[in-house]
């Protein structure tokens, strides 16, 4: 089985007007599905906190006490049904995140050091220029990782780059 970040599933739940599929990522999803995969949705931490009508975010925005404790209460479910299928004999080795993401990026995450309201910022396009990748989790991974290791759960990680699905998903196949 493998566990997916809820864009993967519902690019409906990303910030409008970023999603670059429509529905589903459906290369991903076909291919687990032809793998025979199971597949467990993750909550998505950015709708259930801040709802459909959101702007974007980076990493240093959801690095509060709050946003991980918030995760951590929408995990709980989660880590208790993998381990509840564990348990009966079930494999769940997989978890595709998607990087980029504040929340469910693996490799890499999108940073930025400026902040304010846009009434404040007549400058605010060069602040989102300045915002950029870096090799770090996303929060919501972070934490999800986290709990893994410490029940002792161990899988392959994947990331979904949404500017690179093709490369992406060439990766997901060398690792199962």
């Amino acid at each position: 089985m493998a566990i997916v970040a809820h864009c993967i599933l519902n690019g409906n739940a990303k910030v409008e007007g970023i999603c670059e599929y429509e529905g589903a990522l459906k290369d991903v999803v076909n291919y687990l599905m032809d793998a025979n995969y199971g597949i467990i949705q993750l909550p998505c931490p950015e709708t259930i906190i801040y709802g459909i009508k959101r702007w974007g975010h980076v990493k240093e925005q959801f690095d509060t006490p709050h946003f991980r404790e918030q995760s951590q209460k929408m995990l709980k479910p989660v880590i208790q049904q993998i381990m509840n299928y564990k348990e009966n004999g079930y494999t769940i080795d997989l978890l595709v995140g998607v990087d980029g993401s504040p929340s469910c990026g693996i490799y890499k995450t999108c940073s930025g050091s400026e902040w304010g309201g846009f009434s404040s910022n007549s400058n605010m396009s060069e602040k989102i220029n300045k915002m950029e990748f870096i090799s770090e989790k996303g929060i919501f991974m972070d934490e999800l990782i986290n709990i893994l290791e410490a029940n002792q759960i161990s899988m392959k990680y994947v990331a979904i780059d949404e500017n690179d699905v093709e490369e992406s998903l060439k990766y997901l196949k060398s690792l199962l």
